[in-house]
């Protein structure tokens, strides 16, 4: 037998996949990749439960079963109960995907409310901290892994992004804390920092004026590609390292960003 053939394969056969953040087009493009290495999918929706239905149609299509829930991920037994609900009907849950994140108002420190960065950190940080505590028991079982979104401004600060910065950072470390805990149980965690897209929040930012062609262009040419990426793209880097093939990476961040925190 070659050693293709010995390959473990990509995800397990029972379970699920849970991913927080579906109705997003990030969270969207990941559940979808999921589904095609074979996944049954569970994932949330805040408010936009029609960008929900249309993810859950999407991994229906590609052969797979769905469970969509809405969770305010401020409420920790409404977490909880999510994450139990998947694991009961799919029978386990061997993958987390925190791909949520809240609209974030560009402004200076000087000129943030302290109101808004409460807010944010609430439905962010606190979100994937309640998220990871309700994922634990179910990853134990499944040696499973969990994965979330940050941001690579929390290596090469952007003026005006503390709402995005601030955050991730925390989740960041809720990462490497998961992976130096409980890899003894062999639950691995890593995250993945998303540079400017043209996906997600990206429409909102642009509708609302925080993106401007002149912020768009400068953000172009920090980058070493010089353009921006895709959900796709950013997908691929949350499936690998969910996967069985990032068996032995635990505790890491990897910036798929086009190459902006360099």
């Amino acid at each position: 037998m070659s050693a293709a053939d010995e390959r473990l394969p990509d995800f397990p056969s029972g379970g699920c996949a849970v991913v927080i953040g579906g109705s997003g087009g990030i969270g969207r493009a990941i559940a979808l990749q999921l589904a095609e290495h074979g996944c049954d999918i569970a994932l949330n929706y805040f408010s936009n439960v029609t960008g929900a239905e249309e993810t859950a149609a999407r991994v229906r299509r590609a052969g797979h079963e769905v469970h969509v829930g809405q969770v305010d991920l401020r409420d920790e037994a409404m977490v909880k109960s999510f994450l139990d609900e998947a694991a009961q009907h799919f029978g386990g849950v061997h993958t987390t995907v925190y791909a949520a994140g809240p609209y974030i108002p560009m402004r200076f420190v000087s000129q943030q409310p302290a109101a808004t960065f409460r807010d944010v950190m609430e439905h962010d940080a606190f979100g994937c901290y309640h998220l990871a505590q309700a994922s634990l028991p179910h990853l134990r079982t499944a040696k499973g892994s969990f994965t979330a979104i940050v941001t690579p401004a929390i290596r090469r600060y952007a003026t005006r992004d503390v709402l995005s910065a601030a955050p991730k950072a925390a989740i960041e470390q809720i990462v490497k804390a998961i992976a130096a805990e409980e890899g003894r149980f062999g639950v691995r965690a890593n995250a993945v920092g998303v540079g400017v897209i043209t996906d997600g929040l990206y429409h909102a930012l642009v509708d609302r004026g925080d993106f401007d062609e002149r912020f768009l262009e400068a953000s172009r040419q920090a980058k070493a590609l010089k353009r921006l990426g895709t959900a796709e793209e950013v997908a691929e880097g949350v499936v690998f390292l969910a996967s069985a093939r990032a068996r032995w990476i635990t505790g890491q961040t990897l910036m798929v960003d086009g190459g902006y925190a360099l």
